[in-house]
């Protein structure tokens, strides 16, 4: 469908599921697009703000916050590795978990990842009849009644 069909469709008539998913797909597509220089991609770059968030988080912990399986999780985290992002180590408590800490280099390209990601959501919310923290709050309140609709089933 054109940007032109989408503009023409009732919104009320739209699942907002369906909305987030077109907005979450074309933030994937800005991101990869912008951090390409930055040598991450938006995947790389939600596994950097769960680690930052986390202070010290294993890769498992990872991939269940982010809803992706261990495997991909471990090669992205290999690549920020080799690009000297993050760091691993073995969880003495546990030792075949690894924990992940960010770099100082990795914290810099986050805060740059930060500043396009923060140019992409002001276009969004320039014009807009409500305020970006507003609507934040709005989403995370669904947000945890879809999860705890979903884990009540």
């Amino acid at each position: 469908m054109s940007l032109e069909e989408f503009k023409i469709i009732d919104a009320k008539k739209l699942p907002f599921g369906k909305l987030i998913s077109i907005i979450a797909k074309n933030q994937t597509l800005y991101l990869n697009h912008h951090l390409e220089e930055l040598g991450i991609n938006a995947s790389q770059l939600h596994f950097l703000f769960e680690i930052e968030h986390q202070k010290e988080i294993n890769q498992e912990k990872i991939a269940s916050r982010c809803n992706i399986d261990k495997g991909s999780v471990a090669r992205s985290i290999k690549k920020l590795e080799d690009n000297g992002l993050v760091t691993r180590e073995v969880d003495d408590n546990n030792r075949r978990q690894k924990k992940v800490h960010i770099t100082p280099k990795g914290e810099e390209t986050l805060t740059q990842a930060k500043e396009k990601l923060g140019v992409w959501e002001d276009y969004l919310f320039n014009d807009i009849s409500i305020e970006k923290e507003e609507l934040q709050i709005i989403l995370k309140e669904i947000a945890i009644k879809a999860i705890e609709f979903n884990n009540g089933e």
